[in-house]
């Protein structure tokens, strides 16, 4: 039996300019996607047959890149789907580790990283690979930020762009995550900005002005300014709602949370999904996101990455006393 478990993330800057290889910062959470598996003579998900709605387009590529070998898998996703937290790179870098433990094959982080990014790509045919670092790697990563290379994880390439994947040490902060229940798919709101960037050179120097800003908050990262750190993030939300990417919930929620903390802004490929808060009031972060409609969650930072155990099954009589038998003496006397 294999025991596998990925982190999901939230972006502190960055998305949707990372598509085109500028900067990004993301950092995992304790919310994950944990998965056991075991050899199968078909396939199963949850204790049913795997069909299209159950198994995610990522499984199914992760699978075939290992020849279909069938398995059974029992699945407990604690990252909310749709919500801009990186549920399905979560996923994929449970669901990969295990595939390839059980196959006999590496599950080291760089590994998986690089097998769980391709199947993200397949299923939303553009992004990149910093969700699924995130799940790989845990703690914190930057990709292309020059002065983090010296803790560099990996390098990605795809489609005329490249990423350096490095990863930094999370100062201690706090942070509020508030959810507006909406799901939204990420492809589609990566090819409207991929339109508006190619169309206009408005939208094209936002994208660079966002990647210019995320090195500008690694800055405030390193030097512990939270109040410069947050004025960034705040600033950040509003060049991604000029690309189109926000909605009225998550303003309204972002709005909500800026009196008590340090800055706001939609996490992820927007469209609804997730803000997150920068406060050292996250309790009344918290209570002004709800009493604006949201869900909030305060979440904890710094967590480990990738997990895979392997879990040999216990004969059927280990564990279990003998009885012995009982002689005549031991019988009780009428």
């Amino acid at each position: 039996m294999i025991y596998s478990s990925a982190p999901g993330k939230f972006v502190v800057m960055g998305e949707h300019a990372v598509v085109y290889g500028k900067p990004a910062l993301a950092l995992a959470i304790d919310m994950r996607f944990t998965l056991r598996m075991a050899p199968g003579k078909t396939f199963r998900v949850n204790g049913k047959p795997a069909t299209n709605a159950t198994m995610s387009p990522h499984m199914r590529w992760i699978s075939q890149a290992h020849g279909n070998q069938p398995v059974s898998v029992f699945i407990d996703g604690r990252v909310p789907a749709g919500s801009g937290l990186g549920s399905s790179a979560a996923l994929s870098a449970a669901y990969s580790g295990a595939v390839r433990t059980l196959s006999g094959e590496s599950a080291d982080h760089e590994s998986v990283a690089r097998e769980s990014y391709e199947a993200e790509f397949a299923a939303q045919g553009r992004g990149s690979p910093m969700d699924t670092s995130a799940a790989c790697n845990g703690g914190g990563v930057a990709l292309n930020v020059p002065y983090a290379k010296k803790d560099l994880l990996w390098h990605i390439e795809k489609n005329g762009n490249a990423w350096d994947v490095s990863r930094f040490d999370v100062p201690e902060m706090t942070f509020v995550i508030g959810n507006t229940g909406i799901r939204a798919a990420t492809g589609p709101l990566v090819e409207k900005v991929r339109k508006y960037r190619e169309e206009s050179e408005f939208a094209y120097n936002i994208v660079e002005e966002i990647g210019q800003l995320t090195l500008d908050g690694m800055k405030c990262i390193t030097s512990n300014d939270w109040v410069e750190l947050g004025t960034l993030m705040s600033y950040n939300h509003r060049l991604l709602g000029i690309l189109g990417v926000s909605c009225p919930e998550l303003d309204s929620l972002v709005e909500a949370a800026l009196p008590t903390s340090y800055g706001a802004k939609l996490t992820g490929s927007g469209g609804g999904g997730c803000m997150v808060a920068l406060t050292d009031k996250p309790e009344q972060t918290a209570a002004a996101i709800r009493a604006a409609g949201g869900t909030p969650y305060i979440v904890k930072t710094g967590v480990p990455g990738l997990e895979v155990k392997v879990r040999e099954k216990k004969p059927a009589n280990q564990g279990k006393k003998k009885n012995p038998r009982k002689s005549k003496r031991d019988e009780p006397s009428e």
